[in-house]
């Protein structure tokens, strides 16, 4: 097994110098009268943000940051039939000796970033709530984690990833979260882990398909005769907003994603452009700060892999051997899960459809917050979990001998 070496963001001033000279000689596209955001990312957005990234943001400064805040590290993972892969990940232990072990999952255009709100509240102690153990892997081509190296590293290979970091860390029984690809990934880990290693799951954003009368008469008949709530329409809605306009991201990177790269890899101006507009369509009208957003883009600009590794997980999902990603979505875990919903989220289904994803015991609606929860909402999300884990409720005490309470306190 290897050891967990302790790891710091230390980006070369070469990278930098080079990124500096790209952004001053930048070339821009023209713009229709009047376009705002219809034909997407405004120009006058885009011209804010490479000057001040140009001349007035401090990466350096970030970095510190990031350092100072997030416990980072590196571990030699063997993926079977890929072979040794460094993972960089995130990895803070609570005070609480039975604190639960949890296994945080990011998407894309997301990494490790998104843990960084909800990962000092997940660590507090309190006798009215669990503490957590948190994990946050950058994925396999994302972030500071090694990229793989051969064609189909699939959803599976993403799981096995995340799961055996979590058993090389001590880590025998965990539970997980996620959203986005972290979604079909911790679903992924339930399914092949679950029961014995994975022992509970919860998601941001779950992706489920209409009861069927063969497999669930009763939630079919249910569903025929209750009528959507004004959430569930306006969530509708929403999701048909994202099939017949936001989905074109999705189209390319699932069908020619190296084309895609070299525009992404080459040019920051570019990268910036292709997140920052997902970055503002996905979330709940979220007050990005240029800082915040720069840092976002420059994780995946210094990435190790760089940034065409990151959207090769969605042609892989779409070329499985087992006809693409839906077929993992026809299958269903059956160890505790809960939902968080929000109102902004890219893909809404209605409530009585998350039955068919798990088996469900928590669910929570809130007014507020888009793709990007724990980023967004961090206290809506990490309160949904203590819920979730605490006493009284379902999924209480699932990990033998965590139940993420202070002995001392109860």
């Amino acid at each position: 097994m290897s050891p967990e070496l302790p790891f710091e963001i230390s980006v070369p001033d070469t990278k930098l110098e080079n990124l500096h000279q790209k952004l001053a000689l930048a070339n821009f596209p023209d713009e229709l009268d009047n376009a705002e955001w219809d034909y997407g990312v405004p120009l006058a957005d885009i011209k804010r943000l490479v000057a001040y990234w140009k001349d007035g943001y401090d990466w350096r400064a970030q970095e510190a940051k990031l350092n100072e805040e997030l416990p980072q590290f590196t571990k030699d993972i063997n993926v079977d039939g890929f072979g040794i892969l460094n993972i960089h990940y995130v990895h803070q232990k609570s005070s609480v000796e039975n604190a639960i072990p949890l296994l945080f999952v990011h998407g894309w255009p997301g990494s490790f970033l998104e843990v960084r709100k909800i990962l000092p509240l997940l660590g507090q102690s309190s006798p009215e709530f669990p503490s957590f153990h948190v994990v946050a892997p950058s994925l396999p081509g994302y972030g500071f984690s090694e990229g793989a190296h051969k064609r189909r590293f699939q959803t599976e290979q993403y799981a096995e990833v995340a799961h055996k970091l979590m058993l090389s860390l001590g880590y025998n029984e965990y539970v997980t979260q996620g959203g986005d690809w972290g979604y079909l990934i911790t679903r992924t880990i339930a399914q092949n882990y679950g029961g014995k290693h994975s022992k509970a799951w919860h998601t941001n954003f779950p992706v489920g398909a209409p009861p069927r009368f063969s497999s669930n008469p009763v939630l079919y008949l249910q569903h025929l005769v209750t009528p959507y709530t004004s959430a569930e329409k306006v969530g509708i809605e929403r999701t048909k907003w994202f099939i017949t306009q936001g989905q074109g991201y999705f189209e390319q990177q699932s069908t020619k994603p190296q084309t895609l790269g070299y525009s992404l890899a080459d040019s920051p101006v570019g990268l910036l452009a292709w997140i920052y507009e997902k970055l503002v369509a996905w979330t709940d009208a979220y007050s990005w700060t240029d800082d915040e957003v720069l840092t976002w883009i420059m994780i995946s600009y210094v990435s190790r892999a760089g940034p065409a590794a990151s959207i090769r997980i969605y042609y892989e999902a779409m070329h499985s051997a087992s006809g693409s990603f839906l077929h993992r979505l026809s299958q269903k875990p059956t160890i505790p899960f809960g939902v968080s919903h929000f109102p902004k989220e890219v893909f809404i289904i209605p409530r009585k459809f998350v039955h068919t994803i798990g088996n469900v015991v928590f669910q929570a609606e809130h007014p507020n917050g888009g793709h990007f929860a724990a980023y967004e909402c961090p206290k809506e999300l990490v309160g949904d979990l203590r819920t979730m884990f605490g006493k009284n409720n379902p999924a209480f005490g699932v990990v033998s001998g965590k139940d993420g309470f202070d002995s001392k306190s109860t």
